[in-house]
């Protein structure tokens, strides 16, 4: 079967700094793994590689998703768009079918009440939920997940991780997608994670080790 994402000699830098360098990483269909490491090395410079948001200045990037969904540290919300708007962002909002779907996820996520909301009128976790909504209403088969918790205090990260776990982890098998998560805790790993891997000094390498 072919992976759906291959990363060959991968290296990257700004400046002179040295984000990357010789990163292999190939991702199946359907697994989901957790990328870790220290502030400040690279990981969200990797996933937007990963995702064809940023090109590399060295390797080869195969991506064979067809649709990706990215959920960013922060929730990343037009202000003046409503909930429901902003999950309808990359999708063809005009398509009386994908509003239908975007509102389902809205429910999913527990914010049936709030589509006509602005971010504004949003908390903290609600913003982050509408977040989710929006990566999960592509319908993707690759999900990057770059430390989605961030932000929020403990209950919230709680629900927001279980959430996840509910809405694509427990199913992603069926569905087909892959999902990478970048985690700087340890508590905050998804429990359906089947490899983890470190990025530090510019070098992945499989294996948990320390997350800090």
């Amino acid at each position: 079967m072919t992976p759906l994402l291959t990363l060959g000699n991968v290296g990257h830098r700004f400046g002179a700094h040295v984000v990357l360098r010789g990163v292999n990483f190939t991702l199946e269909a359907g697994k989901c793994v957790v990328l870790t490491g220290p502030s400040g090395t690279g990981k969200s410079t990797l996933t937007r590689i990963m995702t064809g948001l940023l090109h590399p200045q060295e390797g080869t990037v195969k991506l064979n998703a067809r649709r990706v969904g990215f959920v960013f540290q922060e929730p990343r919300l037009l202000p003046w768009r409503t909930a429901l708007q902003n999950v309808l962002l990359p999708c063809d909002g005009r398509n009386p079918k994908m509003k239908e779907y975007a509102l389902e996820m809205l429910e999913a996520v527990g914010l049936a009440n709030a589509a006509a909301l602005l971010p504004e009128e949003l908390s903290g976790g609600m913003r982050q939920r509408v977040s989710l909504a929006r990566a999960l209403a592509v319908r993707p088969d690759f999900l990057v997940l770059d430390e989605p918790f961030t932000g929020l205090d403990g209950a919230l990260r709680e629900e927001m991780k279980t959430l996840i776990e509910r809405l694509v982890c427990a199913g992603q098998s069926g569905a087909g997608m892959a999902v990478v998560q970048v985690a700087h805790h340890q508590h905050d790993i998804l429990r359906h994670t089947s490899a983890q891997f470190r990025l530090e000094h510019g070098a992945l390498t499989a294996g948990q080790g320390s997350l800090l």
